[in-house]
């Protein structure tokens, strides 16, 4: 899921200065900080169970007109692979009960269905096609999987100031996977809670190619730390996409068996 990874409670790794800016060799300090950081982000985050959540989705076009999808969403953990993620479209109306379901894994690429109410169809998303636009946004299928930390090579780059007066440590991440739409991306966590605060993203001629700001974070039972607000722009072609998280909800009633293919089928 775009960013809602393991960021929860807890300080960050503090900065060396030996370690500003430090390029290092593979495995050199700036390598094992980075992966740390991501290391203590993850378990952070551990334990949660499941969740579920509204999400509103804003498409702005380069003239600011906009369009609006309703989505609920659905999130279960796993113990020894990825999470589990389930969207279910509500509005418009062309588009509900259109539902993509996520299998994550962390020793190779993410299972994604796509689930067609008008066709009854079930669609696998390749990992070739995972750069197209997931429901006309400036999301990619790509984005929607789950950022587990054995996906990326990491490198810590810095310490800075990110806004409202927090501090934050910057890494860069690398995808391993060869058929990612990315180069590498920019990730500005606070040290306080290593809460990610903003994402650029780097196609593959490196050049910047959309920026993922957070915001509106809340705390869950007492741990777990959730964005209320996403926005993802795409500096290419001036649109953007608004994602804002509504109502969320711990330790619900979830069935495993609507993280399922046949599941699918049974959304409403």
């Amino acid at each position: 899921m775009p960013s809602q990874e393991a960021w929860a409670g807890g300080p960050g790794s503090p900065a060396d200065p030996a370690d500003q800016g430090g390029s290092g060799g593979p495995g050199g300090p700036s390598e094992e900080k980075g992966l740390q950081i991501a290391r203590d982000a993850r378990s952070q985050d551990e334990g949660f169970g499941n969740f579920s959540a509204g999400m509103t989705m804003v498409l702005r076009n380069k003239k600011g007109q906009e369009s609006v999808r309703e989505v609920r969403v659905k999130v279960l953990e796993a113990e020894d692979d990825g999470n589990k993620s389930l969207f279910v479209f509500d509005q418009p109306r062309d588009a509900r009960g259109t539902a993509l379901l996520i299998h994550g894994h962390k020793d190779r690429p993410d299972d994604q269905w796509l689930y067609l109410p008008a066709l009854k169809r079930v669609k696998r998303i390749s990992s070739s096609n995972r750069s197209g636009s997931f429901m006309g946004s400036e999301f990619t299928y790509e984005d929607m999987t789950v950022q587990e930390v054995e996906k990326y090579t990491y490198r810590y780059l810095r310490d800075e100031p990110c806004g409202d007066g927090l501090d934050c440590v910057v890494t860069e991440r690398v995808p391993v996977e060869k058929g990612s739409v990315y180069r590498r991306q920019l990730v500005w966590r606070d040290k306080a809670s290593l809460r990610v605060w903003k994402v650029e993203y780097y196609d593959r001629k490196d050049a910047h190619l959309k920026t993922l700001t957070l915001g509106e974070y809340r705390q869950y039972l007492d741990r777990y730390w959730r964005a209320g607000s996403m926005a993802m722009v795409n500096h290419l072609t001036g649109k953007s996409t608004d994602l804002v998280w509504t109502d969320y909800q711990f330790g619900t009633d979830i069935d495993d068996r609507d993280f399922t293919r046949t599941g699918l089928r049974r959304v409403r």
